[in-house]
């Protein structure tokens, strides 16, 4: 008795340990959303799983109760190389217009994509409303869901959400809600408004099937003559760290990671694309250098840490060949970053990075001699002919991606060409186990998004969530705290009840009359002028594609300058507001002190420019760079400087309000 007596007393504490532990320190199991078009769901001890790869069974990268680096290696080692080279391009998703653009997709030229070269990344460049976009995504998945691992798609897009556009750097807002530019983010430089802004893009993304964001721009606007300023957050270091930590964890629901709400971000351009020589763009051969004449990174480096403590997903370099940058005191390999192993082992080594290296686009390409020379006079510039293989230009197309890929990019953005990666490893220029690194990277990322279960969306609810009217209101309030009031002479602004009839220029006289203005055609008859300008440009190289589209050279108004003669014609005969769309620092010296009150914004509509200056609204903004007195001295200035002009007219962070 003694000894049974002993037994049940010694066990009696570890069963109720076991009871415990079954009932409190088991995490309830949360089955995810599943969603599918043709394979089936089985059910495994009630559980609901995706049969992807068509056997019959549950294999362990379709049990979705194990984690996605456990998940991934099972898929990695089923996989083709064949399959494992195509994870690693990102292409472009085939449509109906040119270059990926149009209303709807190739999806006979997709199916050859997907099925043919394995490829399952794709930038889209569609437009047109959320719920026409959310089914030609759905379509896309289903053309992947039918392959022999049913891997699904991750698909991209550049900026979405702003009201100026680039063709290959944003795309135009369509039905999605309108926000200002970075630059007018950062003007506001509220981290929280910022971080909003990231999570109902995020929604929006995500409604109509986008997984993936091309952005944001950590890049600095150093160079104030450079045409990609508009998509930074400005030239002040802190401030743009401060604003891509908080952009990235509002498109990545979150600052720890990847997770099922999720939208994957891309941190651009690793390292210093903004202090191009001379302004000039890397997109096109005559500017392919960036200068960095005292050797230092640093202050270009730091807003990239605000992604990093944000656990950003991927980072794209820079295709800009470096000039005088030192890493480790050593002088940089004159290549484009995509191709330099110094610049990516120092994101890797020295900031910790783990995530997706993913190129920009065409880096592979060839570059003949059309496109470093441009196009012949009278012949339009198209696509024909776009590669930037800066530094790299004689080697042949495999040992680009030889080079790249051993330098540390994991995915090649812009070519769906396989048949390269493939022939460069059997060639034996790249070791396999580079590509499996690259590939269990790329996968992780899927798992940890949730695609396996859930690629489709439900085409009918996205037009209820793309620019639904809370959204756009607080889109609406961006806009309006986003102005920078440069001058306001005997307080014109806010405009007071005496003034009634009002002289237009390119603005919308509908919402003018909404708020209780006459339009007048007859400035005799005006109380008021309200113009609306853009700063200047030029487009010294119209014979490359990109300078074609691109704003380059002068920042200074030039005679007969369109905008300047209104201002001339308005300014002296009746009170006068003018609002400027700077996505480069104008030279505003030639009508600054001439005109009652002057406004810069960064994109905003003729809404909110009425609810400013009616004082429904007030302006916060504070300029995120400075604007310069001369273009003899932005020509003075340093590229990789920050705020370096002599005498700026208004300086980093001037701004007035009511």
């Amino acid at each position: 008795m003694s000894t049974r007596k002993v037994v049940l007393l010694s066990t009696a504490p570890l069963f109720a340990f076991l009871l415990m532990d079954a009932l409190v320190s088991k995490p309830k199991l949360v089955v995810p959303k599943l969603s599918q078009r043709s394979v089936k769901i089985m059910r495994v001890v009630g559980l609901p799983f995706k049969d992807l790869n068509k056997n019959g069974k549950i294999d362990a990268y379709e049990d979705w109760r194990k984690s996605p680096k456990e998940r991934a290696a099972d898929l990695l080692q089923r996989m083709s190389t064949e399959e494992k080279a195509g994870v690693m391009m990102h292409g472009t998703a085939p449509a109906n217009g040119s270059a990926g653009m149009g209303s709807a997709y190739d999806l006979g030229q997709a199916a050859r994509l997907i099925r043919g070269a394995k490829v399952n990344t794709f930038i889209t460049r569609l437009s047109g409303n959320a719920n026409d976009l959310a089914a030609e995504n759905n379509k896309l998945q289903e053309i992947a869901e039918g392959e022999r691992l049913g891997i699904p798609l991750t698909i991209s897009t550049d900026p979405r959400n702003q009201f100026h556009f680039t063709t290959g750097a944003s795309v135009a807002a369509g039905s999605f809600s309108q926000w200002p530019g970075p630059l007018g983010l950062a003007a506001v430089r509220d981290a929280a408004l910022t971080r909003r802004f990231g999570d109902i893009a995020r929604q929006e993304y995500m409604a109509v099937g986008i997984r993936e964001a091309l952005s944001p721009q950590a890049d600095l606007a150093t160079e104030p003559r450079w045409s990609r300023i508009d998509g930074t957050f400005g030239e002040d270091a802190e401030l743009a760290k401060q604003m891509v930590q908080a952009y990235v964890e509002g498109f990545q629901h979150g600052g720890n990671g990847l997770n099922r709400g999720s939208v994957l971000t891309v941190v651009k351009h690793w390292v210093g694309y903004g202090a191009q020589k001379n302004g000039l763009d890397s997109h096109n051969a005559y500017g392919r250098y960036a200068e960095f004449p005292n050797g230092s990174l640093d202050y270009a480096i730091l807003p990239f840490t605000g992604a990093f403590a944000a656990k950003v997903a991927a980072v794209m370099p820079t295709y800009s060949i470096l000039e005088g940058a030192r890493v480790d005191g050593k002088p940089l390999e004159q290549v484009g970053a995509g191709f330099n192993a110094q610049l990516l082992t120092l994101l890797r080594r020295t900031y910790g990075f783990e995530g997706v290296i993913v190129s920009d686009w065409a880096i592979t390409n060839d570059c003949p001699e059309i496109c470093m020379s441009g196009f012949p006079a009278g012949q339009k510039p198209n696509f024909s002919a776009v590669g930037m293989p800066w530094g790299v230009e004689r080697l042949s197309k495999e040992d680009r991606f030889a080079k790249a890929i051993n330098a540390g990019v994991d995915q090649i953005g812009g070519t769906e060409d396989t048949s390269v990666l493939l022939s460069a490893l059997h060639a034996r220029k790249i070791a396999q186990q580079r590509i499996d690194d690259a590939v269990l990277r790329i996968l992780i990322q899927k798992f940890q998004q949730g695609l396996f279960e859930d690629p489709y969306v439900d085409s009918g609810n996205a037009v209820e969530v793309v620019a639904n009217t809370k959204f756009q209101a607080e889109a609406l309030n961006a806009q309006r705290r986003s102005f920078v009031l440069l001058e306001n002479k005997d307080k014109l602004l806010p405009l007071n009840g005496t003034v009634k009839r009002v002289f237009l220029y390119q603005v919308d006289p509908r919402v003018a009359s909404q708020y209780g203005f006459t339009v007048t055609d007859n400035l005799e008859h005006a109380d008021l002028a309200l113009l609306r300008v853009s700063a200047p440009y030029e487009t010294l190289h119209p014979n490359y594609l990109f300078g074609s589209m691109q704003h380059e050279g002068s920042l200074d108004f030039a005679e007969g300058n369109a905008d300047l003669e209104m201002i001339n014609r308005t300014a002296g005969k009746v009170p006068t507001i003018v609002t400027i769309y700077l996505d480069r620092p104008a030279i505003l010296t030639k009508f600054n002190s001439r005109v009652g009150a002057l406004l810069a914004n960064f994109g905003a509509s003729d809404r909110a420019l009425f609810d400013v200056i009616t004082g429904k609204a007030k302006p916060e903004g504070r300029l995120p760079f400075e604007l310069p007195s001369s273009m003899q001295e932005v020509e003075a200035q340093a590229s990789a400087l920050p705020h370096d002009t002599a005498h700026p007219l208004y300086k980093l962070g001037f701004g007035l309000t009511y």
